[in-house]
């Protein structure tokens, strides 16, 4: 392709039967990378022989490899298919880029997304490429980064505010998913046990809206604030208080909201989700509680454990007071609230004290403190992961042996199975954030 690039082009386009076969086996990922390049979503394709690709507007390709959500149950073709369709969001001829961004097109994804009797996979690939619509510089899975490494984010997808619109018809659906009180199975884990476990989907539901509020749409944060979106999943951030991928998205959330320029945003995040007073009472209740009706519950006869989110809460409490020095509706309301000013003065001040790298007398070389952060940090939050996809990642290298363990074999069970295992287990200390304190 890279060779001859014209000629085989315009042999496909002669024999349009190969896109279909190919589209067939988009599960096999060296297929899914030639289907790439082959519609143009590819920077030296589309830079280079962008006039051969016009062919591709009397095409339903994009339409095909959508319908794949709804007629495979591989998980490896939904990651396929959403892989490629994120790839159209960061480059891709106009043709292309005005069909995936059009409200009939997120339409047929969320159709394939919500069906009741398809994979919970689909949901969570399905919502990939939304987000990808939505913020097209967003991070790809893990899997594909060493393939599209010397891409610069050429022509990008923007998402308009019809496809926004369309993609907010859904979200009653959605949120209807982050119910937990439904009986599920559930998880035991080191601490107790999970009932039910978070998921996939939901984490990617969460996800999803943190991406929304970070786009200005007014009519985005008015329906999150609507429907109970914002308020929801900042109680997930407390029911679930070992999930830190959860953690981060929702701190997302709720620093967008409170750096956002609309007044009554900042007002529901205060009052309706009353951050501040959730944040007091997990603080004077550090343990996990063993009289919640949670489904985070914690094993019987044994110490409670600490929660596992207080060093996003300490960035959070952190985040308020940095706001209320420019936002007199902070201020105001952190001042009012006695207790708070009460935890700041005798426990935050001495907390971000400890907690102060600089001010370490070992581990640190001094020649730092100029230095408001070093290289790694700097790499780190100027880059957002997909935690789903690095919890894909996880879970294949147990499926296939890469760890070894004696008992593994037990803990084989189907692929949905492995991922809350993934998700909810001790492997989400592997997930290295500013926040880690949170889980000592």
């Amino acid at each position: 392709m890279l060779r001859k690039t014209a000629p085989l082009m315009s042999y496909v386009q002669g024999h349009p039967k190969i896109v279909v076969q190919l589209v067939d086996l988009i599960g096999i990922t060296s297929i899914m990378e030639v289907l790439i390049r082959l519609i143009g979503a590819d920077e030296t394709i589309y830079s280079n022989y962008g006039d051969t690709l016009q062919w591709l507007e009397n095409t339903d390709v994009l339409e095909m490899i959508a319908d794949k959500f709804g007629s495979s149950d591989s998980p490896e073709v939904h990651a396929n298919a959403a892989e490629v369709l994120c790839a159209v969001t960061r480059c891709a001829p106009p043709s292309l880029a005005a069909k995936i961004c059009s409200p009939s097109f997120v339409g047929r994804l969320f159709h394939h997304a919500l069906e009741e009797s398809r994979p919970k996979s689909v949901l969570v690939h399905s919502l990939s490429v939304c987000i990808s619509l939505l913020d097209p510089k967003r991070l790809a899975s893990a899997s594909y980064q060493a393939f599209r490494s010397n891409l610069s984010h050429g022509a990008l997808v923007t998402a308009s505010p019809e496809t926004v619109d369309g993609m907010l018809d859904s979200l009653g659906n959605l949120l209807k998913l982050l119910d937990t009180s439904a009986t599920e199975s559930g998880l035991p884990t080191t601490y107790g046990s999970l009932r039910p476990p978070l998921g996939k989907h939901r984490l990617k539901i969460v996800e999803f809206i943190s991406v929304l509020l970070t786009i200005g749409s007014e009519t985005a944060e008015k329906e999150l604030r609507r429907q109970s979106a914002i308020k929801r999943s900042i109680d997930l951030f407390f029911e679930y208080p070992y999930n830190n991928f959860l953690h981060h998205h929702v701190e997302n959330i709720i620093v967008a909201c409170l750096e956002g320029k609309r007044p009554e945003v900042v007002e529901h995040v205060l009052h309706e989700c009353d951050i501040v007073g959730k944040i007091l009472v997990s603080e004077r209740f550090s343990s996990l509680s063993t009289e919640s009706n949670g489904p985070t519950v914690p094993s019987e006869g044994k110490t409670p454990p600490r929660i596992g989110n207080v060093g996003h809460m300490t960035r959070i409490a952190n985040k308020l007071i940095q706001l209320g020095n420019s936002n007199n509706t902070i201020q105001a309301h952190l001042q009012e609230n006695n207790d708070w000013v009460e935890w700041q003065t005798n426990v935050l001040v001495k907390r971000n004290e400890v907690e102060n790298v600089y001010h370490w007398a070992c581990g640190r070389p001094t020649s730092l403190h100029d230095r408001g952060r070093d290289s790694d940090d700097d790499d780190f939050r100027d880059r957002d992961y997909d935690v789903a996809a690095l919890a894909n990642n996880l879970s294949q290298a147990f499926r296939y042996g890469i760890y070894s363990n004696d008992d593994i074999e037990e803990a084989q069970g189907s692929l949905e199975r492995d991922d809350e295992v993934i998700l909810q287990g001790e492997l989400c200390l592997l997930y290295c954030y500013p926040a880690h304190l949170s889980l000592l």
